[in-house]
């Protein structure tokens, strides 16, 4: 399959980086969410495909917020539709969380600014590692919120009042602030940052990835109320003895062997 604002490059140990290349700033458009979903979809049947990296092309973004210039234009059309903007919103959300969703390990690799939409692609992703650049919510300096699942990402990964100081400062922080905050994972030498992407990619490719695709599914219903929650998790557990891999970790186990999913 052809995209119009990405590429997927398959690499090795089956890591599939999925680049974001839309000119010149990588903007947010429906072009780029129809890719994005189309590619969610390719990459999660795909059976050599076992942990995805997103990434950018442009060296000093990752991705930035919605065409601007694009919704002032449509505004006054916006402002005639019954929950038109609303509709603009939920569109970016449910294009985000796709990846949150997505049963297969997703790594955000922000090397350049994560700002707006940026973050909000990025906290969507299970791991989030950085090197150069910002990453914050910078909406509320231009007079409106995050509207692509921001205001609930960052409350779940930060808390509350952490979140409510970012959006309403527009906070942008470096690396290593939010790693220490908790925004992302691990923060890391630029110069080395596409070999440490890879290598921590590269290790959860190496595990039981339909496992944690199952394990997935479970955390992501913590949020849910316990009862509801922990069904979820013995549908996943039941789910994992219908793929090879109880077999093959139970029998490396028994051996006294290191497993091999691959």
């Amino acid at each position: 399959m052809e995209f119009a604002t990405i590429t997927i490059q398959k690499r090795d140990k089956g890591v599939a980086w999925l680049m974001i290349n839309n000119p010149p700033v990588n903007a947010i458009n429906d072009t780029l969410m129809d890719d994005l979903e189309k590619a969610a979809d390719v990459l999660e049947d795909d059976p050599d495909v076992r942990v995805i990296v997103i990434a950018s092309q442009h060296p000093k973004i990752l991705l930035a917020g919605a065409d601007l210039k694009a919704m002032i234009a449509n505004s006054a059309d916006y402002a005639g539709e019954e929950n038109g903007i609303e509709k603009g919103s939920m569109r970016m959300q449910n294009c985000f969380h796709r990846f949150s969703t997505l049963e297969k390990p997703v790594i955000a690799a922000i090397n350049g600014h994560a700002l707006g939409g940026g973050c909000e692609l990025a906290m969507a992703c299970d791991f989030r590692i950085m090197g150069k650049g910002r990453i914050g919510l910078t909406e509320v300096s231009l007079g409106i919120l995050p509207g692509a699942g921001g205001t609930q990402r960052l409350t779940r990964l930060v808390g509350r009042a952490k979140a409510l100081e970012m959006i309403f400062t527009a906070k942008q922080l470096e690396a290593k602030e939010a790693e220490e905050i908790g925004l992302i994972h691990r923060a890391v030498n630029p110069e080395h940052f596409e070999q440490e992407v890879t290598e921590f990619a590269e290790l959860l490719a190496q595990g039981a990835v339909k496992a944690m695709g199952l394990a997935k599914r479970a955390v992501n219903a913590a949020d849910l109320p316990i009862e509801k929650g922990l069904q979820i998790e013995a549908k996943a557990f039941a789910e994992t003895f219908l793929t090879d891999e109880p077999a093959i970790g139970l029998t490396a186990f028994f051996n006294k062997e290191k497993a091999t999913f691959i």
